[in-house]
């Protein structure tokens, strides 16, 4: 019997300061996305300002990036401490000139974030 070593990808979830946030953990790819998926729909379409929480997000690929885009069309999203290579994978994309991305979660929730 094989037994996959990959790391899960866990969501914590909760209010702050008028924004939802999502704090990822793990790798976002085409396999795990899903219940990231699921999730910001959902606060998406019920809150004005979605903080996702990247600072623990170990790998990301196209899957994330097409959703972060995505939701960055279809709501106020803020990016909040993405790890290098996730950066990497935004800056080579150009989608670090569309994203509000922000050094921590405090910074994205905070009132003058824009």
């Amino acid at each position: 019997m094989l037994s996959s070593s990959r790391p899960h990808l866990t969501l914590e979830q909760h209010a702050r300061d008028g924004a939802w946030v999502v704090v990822v953990r793990g790798e976002v790819d085409a396999e795990t996305i899903f219940p990231l998926h699921r999730a910001t729909r959902a606060a998406a379409a019920a809150v004005p300002t979605l903080v996702l929480d990247l600072g623990a997000v170990t790998f990301a690929d196209s899957s994330a990036l097409n959703l972060l885009i995505t939701l960055h069309h279809t709501t106020t999203l803020r990016v909040a401490a993405p790890q290098p290579q996730l950066l990497h994978l935004l800056s080579v994309t150009g989608a670090d000139q569309i994203l509000n991305i922000y050094p921590t979660t405090d910074h994205a929730c905070a009132p003058t974030a824009r």
